[in-house]
């Protein structure tokens, strides 16, 4: 018996491109997740995790930077050990790192929006290095905005307390990743769409 292929339709290329640059920033977050040093002051380990959610609203805009973390979550909660020190499953996302992980879709969304001025990607080599800075804070912002509330409720910590050990600590650190981030799209090696 003979397939018939006359009425399939084919994925457009782009999409097919974009989707794969999806998946592999997906790979890449979780495999920057192995980077996972604990610090004594604080049960948030320091990872590279935020490096590529930056890069994913960089390089990838809004849309595609959101299918990527929801690609990489998705991953983790279905037991793939992505997440901060090589685990997996879907009690990691309610646990005290749940709100640092919920926010990074949300996070590349709204970077990418920023960066591309809308739907449509642009290069983000050719945007103002100000433009790019300033994105990247208010992903920042949006990353502790979830990620230390939600620290203090898991934790049964005061928002000042949980502010200490959840944000504080890592902000200068966050600022190397920020500037990180800005450098290596600017270097003009990443391929854009």
């Amino acid at each position: 018996m003979a397939t018939s292929t006359e009425n399939v339709d084919l994925v457009d290329g782009d999409v097919v491109r974009s989707f794969a640059r999806a998946a592999l920033l997906a790979v890449l977050i979780g495999a920057s997740a192995y980077v996972s040093i604990p610090l004594p002051v604080s049960p948030v380990p320091f990872t590279l995790q935020v490096l590529f959610v930056f890069l994913a609203g960089l390089v990838l805009g809004p849309v595609w930077g959101v299918i990527s973390m929801v690609l990489y979550l998705a991953a983790g909660a279905i037991g793939v050990p992505v997440f901060a020190g090589g685990v997996g499953g879907v009690g990691h996302l309610f646990g005290y790192t749940g709100g640092y992980l919920w926010s990074y879709p949300i996070a590349a969304f709204v970077i990418g929006l920023l960066v591309h001025r809308g739907w449509r990607v642009r290069d983000p080599a050719t945007v103002q290095k100000t433009t790019l800075a300033a994105a990247l804070l208010v992903g920042l912002g949006i990353i502790y905005g979830l990620g230390v509330p939600w620290l203090a409720w898991v934790q049964s910590l005061s928002l000042a307390e949980a502010a200490i050990i959840g944000m504080a600590y890592y902000v200068p650190l966050d600022l190397v990743k920020l500037a990180a981030a800005i450098a290596i799209v600017r270097s003009e090696r990443i391929p854009v769409a």
